[in-house]
């Protein structure tokens, strides 16, 4: 069995060939299924990437596997501030986005017949690479909070687990983990001598002001964190993969072998916008927060409209609304419905979790981070018109 053959089709991939099969339909496309900034880089931060390419040469060239010095020691002066504690560039390795430094690091620690701790919903890049890596997922579910339970992880793990990984704010569910949870999965991998990975790709957009944890403040914090980072998300780099890995120096000397193999580097185009981002946009970038926050607000504020059909918020926060759908059929068929009849595309909570999951069967991911107010007006007038 070939590697790619292990796993599922890309969820998106999937959802865009459904508009190319869709019913014909008078209403303009409402798109909440992908979770990317719709809008380009600020026009200073373009500006300065146009004056790159014309004027640096080494905009073109190969960099280090783990990219320019300069950057990492900057991103590791910025989470120092934010979190507390010590950060030094050497644990510090920029990647061909989020989803690379995942897979770099898993690639670094687990074998085939290993095991990783998944909660459902799970985001479905983490899983794809668990199949193809040949990494058994463990289902940890979530109760109705969106929260995974400490004790329930500890009962899940074997001497084959190698990690516990957790998203926060969460894809899909939105849901924002609270410090002392995730200080309690820490001590859970400590306890067990496994790996905590996690991501947070989303947490410039956190409801809350200040540090989201203090795993940082740790002392010894990279012999159990492996943190995640992504540039694309918080200044529109979607399209020149830049993300981050934060762990041990060991780790990452190991893990670029990884890198080495696959990219060799992240582009330094990429690298050199998030330098410019980190130093020169942070006002830009507390406007975004805002933005996002007030769109979540917005959400929070349109959901009477379609309770009173039966339909419930599970969950919201990043860039997410989950929503539970009152309707006998599964998440999937809802889905397709909602695009065919209403022009709403988005995506279903099966495409997040194992086969037959009864929960996934009735969510749906709403991505709503690219809508304004008039255009989430318009998602929830849709929505409380559906019948099926």
């Amino acid at each position: 069995m070939s590697l790619t053959s292990r796993t599922f089709p890309s969820p998106v991939t999937e959802a865009y060939r459904w508009l190319d099969a869709r019913a014909p339909n008078d209403l303009p496309l409402l798109n909440v299924a992908q979770a990317a900034p719709a809008d380009p880089p600020p026009d200073a931060m373009r500006a300065h990437m146009a004056d790159l390419v014309l004027t640096d040469d080494a905009a073109h060239k190969y960099t280090g596997n783990w990219g320019l010095r300069p950057v990492r020691e900057a991103l590791a002066d910025t989470t120092a501030r934010l979190y507390g504690g010590a950060v030094s560039a050497d644990q510090v390795g920029l990647t061909s986005g989020c989803n690379q430094a995942f897979v770099a690091a898993l690639a670094s620690f687990a074998e085939p017949g290993d095991e990783v701790i998944l909660p459902v919903p799970w985001y479905f890049n983490h899983a794809m690479w668990c199949d193809m890596a040949g990494v058994t997922k463990v289902p940890l579910r979530c109760g109705p909070d969106m929260l995974p339970d400490l004790s329930e992880a500890a009962s899940l793990i074997t001497s084959r687990t190698r990690a516990i990984v957790l998203i926060s704010p969460n894809n899909p569910t939105g849901a924002e983990y609270p410090a002392d949870l995730l200080a309690g999965f820490r001590d859970l991998c400590r306890a067990h001598g496994i790996h905590l990975i996690l991501d947070e790709t989303y947490r410039d957009f956190l409801s809350t002001p200040g540090a989201p944890h203090d795993l940082f403040t740790d002392p010894d914090w990279d012999e159990v964190l492996i943190h995640l980072y992504s540039f694309s998300k918080s200044f529109h780099l979607t399209g020149h993969r830049t993300g981050a890995l934060l762990t041990s120096p060991a780790r990452l000397e190991d893990a670029a072998k990884f890198i080495d193999t696959v990219t060799i580097c992240p582009t330094p185009l990429g690298q050199k916008a998030a330098l410019y981002g980190l130093t020169e946009m942070t006002q830009w970038l507390a406007g975004e927060r805002a933005l996002i926050l007030d769109r979540r607000a917005t959400v929070a504020r349109l959901m009477p409209r379609i309770e009173a059909r039966g339909w419930q918020l599970a969950g919201l926060g990043g860039y997410f609304a989950y929503l539970r759908h009152p309707f006998a059929t599964d998440a999937a068929t809802v889905a397709r419905h909602l695009l065919d009849t209403h022009a709403i595309l988005c995506l279903p909570g099966t495409m997040f979790a194992p086969e037959g999951d009864d929960s996934a069967r009735q969510h749906l991911r709403v991505a709503f981070a690219n809508a304004d107010a008039e255009g989430l007006e318009d998602l929830f007038e849709r929505l409380a018109r559906v019948e099926l």
